[in-house]
């Protein structure tokens, strides 16, 4: 593909020949033929109903005898037009000598009629003199006709000026004779002259570069006619009907009526954009009475708003509009293959046909030739370009394949579309597809929707970020089997600017289950220290825990009175330490049997703990003996307080399954270091004082006696 700044200098080469050729003239002829086409194409319109033409066709001319005619004859032509009461009426023949007989009569009816416009030719060797009785009223105007180079009539006069008169056209004074009674009053010159206001309408003057002309002939107050299509948009009737009063003179009333020549013999006849094209067909020239209804019919349907005029741009958005067009057609030519792109520089070449018809349609002439031009000659240079550069990319990328099929690490290379443009041998073998298959696709052609997506977006990723990376992906071959991949991509660019994405890929399936093999087997060994973790504390506390109530043993007990003998030391606390006997428990078991002992065992254990602090330590040392190790107290009335709660929540009723039991305890009461120096000495001291409190009589508690100092 071309690269971004040969596609550049192609559009820049192709809008300055196409503006070239637009603005000296050699596309002129083409531009006229295109807005003709345009005129033939336009939807007929309604006839308009404020137009009339009396033609004076062969048949009335054989029926007179004469031309010009006699003055009688206009004279009562007039007079019958007048009857029907017109707003205007317009008298498209010469008068300007007499033709006996009748000239009384015509001279009366030419001062009389206040709504009749007569005609003139200006200019130096064609001049036609105006009739003397209607020049000295104001009531004339000029018919001088605009031909183009080809003979066609584009444009219209509204005003000639002379050395000593600024002349008003044929057609602008109908037009303004008709529109009085519309309260429209005469134009307004606006922008020195440069535009004319009228109703509605503002009727900018012709310029020498409007639309498609180059260098014409502006002289006067030109504009460029809208014209309607040939005659049938316009009642028209005969002279010679008129005059025999086969045609009612109601049919007059409110119109404009014109009455010329429309016989073949008299050759007043004039080619416009609605004459068909000698390609076509014969051209099919209109009268000139023909020519002047058309203007007139413009004038008044502009100045009452309801036909558009003819606009066109400046140079410099004309110019705007063709470059556009070579930008287009530059970006439709350099983004597909050559069928494609032909497609598509052909549906832009029916869009700015439609385009351009529809603005015509408005009223609008924008140019369509140069824009044409520019479409078909940049897509022919951005085409033969391209093949050029294909060809040349064909030869290095057949030589790029015999290098990389050497290398046994499979390689693919990507455009900015993601399509493959070129593989070594080792890819085609890795995905299991030949070549020939393989080249400008895409991972999607071939592989799992979740896995092409995943490819996409690595894919993605470094054409956005710009930097190598490289990521670890899965895929199934042609076969089904999946391989786990590392693939490594950078971009690149060639000779001509084009950027690519190179990958080189390693099959890393065997080392990805060694790995996975592996964590399998660390997980495994993860679990079974934690296995035997576990069975290791379920063991510790099976030996340091009471079967029944869960409370800790007689072993467990002596390591907590240990530990916190040691802390009293060296914080200079105390440490206390309750010796606790069940009264009448074996009463329980001789009368209830062991199970039930068992569950008042274990209410035992609940009660006591749910009464002590967190920090207080109750063991189950055997039978129904309980100890309570009161660590970090600060004066032996704490010792009293807790056994004195204790004495008191077991001698609370117990309801066992609705079985009621009562029970109380003997408590007795050893405090290190005041009773005792030793651990031993501790429990045996406060075990001493539970007895005692057993002979005075069971559910009290006792304090051990202090030793000597």
């Amino acid at each position: 593909m071309l690269s971004r700044k040969q596609r550049v200098w192609i559009t820049i080469f192709s809008a300055a020949i196409c503006l070239l050729l637009r603005f000296s003239g050699l596309l002129q002829p083409l531009e006229w033929a295109a807005l003709d086409r345009f005129f033939r194409l336009r939807p007929w319109e309604a006839q308009d109903a404020r137009m009339a033409i009396v033609a004076i066709d062969e048949a009335d001319l054989q029926q007179v005898g004469q031309w010009p005619l006699p003055d009688r004859v206009v004279a009562e032509l007039l007079q019958k037009v007048s009857v029907g009461k017109p707003r205007a009426i317009g008298l498209d023949i010469y008068r300007d000598l007499p033709v006996p007989p009748g000239q009384q009569k015509l001279r009366q009816a030419l001062t009389t009629i206040d709504n009749l416009v007569g005609i003139e030719q200006l200019g130096d060797r064609s001049k036609v003199a105006p009739s003397p009785f209607l020049e000295r009223l104001d009531r004339v105007g000029f018919n001088n006709v605009v031909l183009d180079a080809d003979g066609r009539v584009r444009r219209g006069l509204l005003y000639w000026s002379t050395p000593t008169k600024l002349h008003e056209s044929f057609d602008l004074k109908l037009a303004l004779t008709y529109l009085k009674a519309e309260a429209i009053a005469s134009p307004l010159i606006e922008k020195n002259f440069q535009a004319l206001r009228l109703g509605q309408a503002v009727f900018h003057r012709f310029q020498p570069h409007d639309g498609s002309y180059v260098g014409a002939d502006a002289g006067g107050y030109q504009i460029l006619a809208n014209f309607r299509h040939p005659s049938t948009n316009f009642l028209r009737v005969s002279m010679s009907d008129v005059l025999a009063k086969r045609v009612p003179a109601e049919i007059f009333c409110d119109r404009i009526v014109i009455i010329g020549s429309t016989a073949p013999s008299l050759k007043d006849f004039f080619y416009t954009p609605d004459s068909a094209s000698p390609l076509w067909g014969a051209a099919q020239p209109i009268a000139g009475v023909e020519l002047h209804a058309n203007f007139v019919s413009q004038i008044v349907s502009a100045a009452l708003g309801e036909r558009p005029l003819i606009h066109v741009w400046s140079d410099f958005w004309e110019s705007m509009w063709i470059v556009a067009w070579i930008v287009v057609a530059a970006n439709l030519s350099c983004r597909w293959q050559i069928v494609y792109s032909t497609i598509y520089v052909l549906l832009a070449a029916l869009c700015l046909i439609s385009i351009t018809y529809l603005a015509f349609l408005q009223g609008w002439w924008l140019p369509i030739v140069p824009p044409l031009l520019a479409l078909f000659a940049v897509s022919g240079l951005m085409t033969a370009c391209n093949a050029q550069l294909q060809e040349k990319f064909k030869r290095s990328k057949d030589f790029l394949q015999g290098i990389i099929d050497t290398i046994p690490d499979p390689i693919f290379v990507k455009n900015k579309k993601y399509r493959w443009i070129v593989l070594n041998e080792a890819y085609c073998r890795l995905i299991g597809y030949p070549l020939a298959e393989l080249i400008n696709k895409s991972e999607a052609d071939f592989f799992s929707p979740q896995e092409a997506e995943v490819f996409r977006q690595q894919d993605d990723l470094v054409f956005r970020s710009g930097t190598t990376m490289e990521h670890e992906e899965e895929f199934s071959d042609a076969s089904g089997t999946t391989h786990l991949i590392s693939t490594k991509r950078s971009l690149h660019r060639d000779a001509a600017g084009n950027l690519y994405l190179v990958g080189v890929i390693r099959d890393i399936t065997a080392r990805k289950r060694l790995e996975e093999e592996l964590k399998r087997q660390t997980a495994d060994l993860v679990q079974y220290n934690t296995e035997l973790q576990l069975s290791e504390q379920r063991l510790r506390h099976l030996a340091l825990h009471d079967p029944l109530t869960g409370l800790p043993n007689r072993q467990l007990f002596l390591e907590h009175l240990n530990q916190s003998i040691a802390w009293a030391q060296s914080h200079q606390l105390l440490v206390g330490l309750l010796y606790i006997d069940l009264d009448g428990f074996k009463q329980v078991n001789d009368t209830l049997g062991h199970d039930w002992g068992d569950r008042l065992l274990v209410a035992v254990s609940q009660r006591l703990s749910g009464c002590l602090r967190h920090s207080d330590i109750v063991s189950r040392l055997g039978g129904d003996e309980f100890t309570v190790i009161l660590p970090a107290i600060p004066e032996v009335s704490v010792a009293e307080k807790v056994a004195n709660k204790i004495l008191v929540t077991l001698s609370e009723i117990f309801a066992l399954n609705e079985q009621a039991l009562s029970i109380t305890a003997s408590v007795g009461i050893g405090v290190y270091p005041l009773h005792c120096n030793t651990i031993d000495s501790l429990i045996k001291q406060a075990d001493t004082a539970m007895y005692r409190a057993k002979q005075l009589g069971k559910n009290c508690y006792q304090i051990a006696v202090a030793i000597s100092r």
